[in-house]
């Protein structure tokens, strides 16, 4: 399940119904990840443009590696501007097993971190301005994927 809200995202509602959702299943591992907008370089906070198609596409992609495990994987996501301390990424694994989970985990979010057609902008005294910095290129991405 991929889910993307506008703004900041809400850390407590949405754990709590993705484990309800998933309390009639015999998972013995629920491991939740959850990004924050930490203050760095003087911004206000960071904003976020998702290109939905390719991130269903590798999101499905994943889905798909963590079904062969017995696990199943949640996301959510942030579109537009999120401020210090408030979460723009949440991700879970379910697993029957302890170990499946923390390793599925582990690769999801480095190859979120590296994959996802995500693009991140510091928000700076009332300015957005492309994080190219501290963003990672995306392979196939043209212009935002390369040194131009």
């Amino acid at each position: 399940m991929l889910e993307l809200y506008t703004g900041a995202l809400n850390v407590p509602e949405i754990i709590t119904r993705w484990y309800a959702e998933e309390t009639d299943y015999n998972y013995g591992a629920y491991i939740p990840f959850i990004g924050t907008v930490r203050e760095e370089d003087g911004i206000d906070g960071l904003s976020f443009d998702v290109y939905e198609p390719i991130l269903n596409g590798w999101f499905e992609a994943w889905q798909t590696k963590a079904e062969a495990l017995g696990a199943k994987l949640k996301m959510a996501h942030s579109r537009g501007d999120v401020l210090v301390h408030e979460s723009s990424y949440i991700a879970a694994v379910f697993s029957p097993k302890r170990r499946v989970a923390l390793e599925t985990i582990e690769r999801f979010v480095e190859d979120f971190k590296a994959s996802a057609p995500i693009w991140k902008y510091d928000l700076k005294n009332g300015a957005r301005i492309y994080a190219r910095e501290r963003s990672t290129p995306i392979s196939g991405a043209g212009l935002l994927g390369s040194d131009a």
